[in-house]
């Protein structure tokens, strides 16, 4: 035996064995949660400033509730130090994104029971949950009150300006119809969409809705806000780039490849991009850690497969949008997509090529 040898033999009894991993990131959930959090401040700040204290009031209220019920689930099933990581603060805001300014309070009520206590506390927490919170309680939302859910308050300047370019398309001075849902009317109306499509996609609407002076959800807005936020994110690695790329890019394809043969079906891709909740879901929704692939090319397949989905919604289907519907129908399939995009592991490959000799 070496002098080294003895002297490990020697250290033994003081060694620690322990399960993988050894080497930690010091990373931690409320961390992540609060980072992510940050990103979203923008967006929350552009919705307050174009809708004004409405939007703030769905902002607070969604995330009490989100909290509230986070907090009495973990004291009913003894898990008392739940909502200290913040993810129930992070849904309630996503939620509140998801929202129109001006929905009543119990509608932000039951959305948060929805996206806590049924998509999240049901199936375990915080990292058990096959479906997006938020996605959940958007949707149940929509099928359970459309009305409510479709009804938009257009914004300060909207109402106010007859010389903003969406002004003669509100219905009265409270409500009026999303860009999105204007297309829809339009192209569903004999001779109509041709009228109406150049109008909605001129440089000074663009601008419109890069900024975010439109009616819709508080996170269907700014662009601008979004993107600060979302590169933010890509920047510091909490999510993956592939996502967003692979959503937005396949979006753009879709509708630019529809809108060359049949110009009278759908607007231009840029028209698509800027509008709606595109952005919200591409960067802060499709990217979850616990409900998207694990891979780079299981997120550019999932990216895809969200983008693909929500042009077919957006062009053929019922509904003028269909970010929400597309990503939880792709959390559905992450599973799967993780099953046949998974690497090696390290050393397997050895040890299938010798069983095979």
């Amino acid at each position: 035996m070496t002098e080294n040898e003895k002297e490990i033999n020697a250290d033994a009894p003081n060694l620690l064995v322990s399960a993988s991993p050894h080497i930690h990131s010091g990373e931690s959930i409320r961390k992540i949660m609060l980072t992510v959090i940050i990103s979203l401040l923008p967006a929350c700040i552009a919705g307050v400033v174009f809708f004004g204290l409405p939007a703030l009031k769905v902002i607070l209220l969604c995330s009490f509730f989100c909290v509230g019920i986070e907090y009495l689930w973990g004291r009913i099933a003894g898990r008392h130090d739940d909502w200290k990581d913040l993810s129930a603060l992070l849904t309630g805001i996503l939620l509140a994104l998801n929202l129109s300014a001006g929905v009543p309070w119990w509608i932000c009520a039951i959305g948060a029971f929805l996206a806590i206590g049924i998509a999240k506390q049901l199936y375990g927490g915080i990292g058990y949950n096959p479906f997006n919170p938020a996605l959940v309680a958007r949707v149940g939302l929509l099928v359970g009150f459309p009305k409510l859910m479709t009804t938009w308050v257009p914004s300060i300047n909207m109402a106010s300006s007859e010389s903003h370019p969406l002004h003669k398309y509100m219905i009265d001075s409270v409500t009026c119809a999303t860009p999105l849902g204007i297309a829809k009317n339009a192209a569903a109306e004999s001779g109509g969409a041709q009228s109406v499509f150049p109008a909605l996609s001129n440089p000074e609407a663009y601008l419109v809705y890069f900024t975010g002076d439109m009616p819709g959800s508080l996170g269907e807005t700014s662009v601008l806000a979004l993107l600060i936020g979302g590169i933010f994110l890509i920047a510091v690695k909490l999510i993956r780039w592939q996502v967003p790329l692979s959503f937005i890019g396949t979006v753009a394809v879709f509708a630019g490849i529809v809108n060359h043969f049949n110009p009278a079906s759908t607007p231009t891709p840029l028209f698509h991009i800027l509008t709606g909740g595109l952005m919200l879901g591409a960067f802060f929704m499709a990217t979850d850690m616990v409900t998207s692939p694990i891979t780079g090319k299981g997120a550019l397949i999932f990216g895809a497969g969200c983008g693909i989905i929500t042009s077919l919604i957006r062009i053929w289907g019922g509904y003028p949008e269909g970010v929400s519907f597309s990503i939880l129908i792709m959390n559905a399939l992450t599973p799967l997509i993780d099953k046949y995009t998974a690497r090696t592991p390290f050393g397997m490959r050895k040890i299938a090529e010798e069983k095979a000799r």
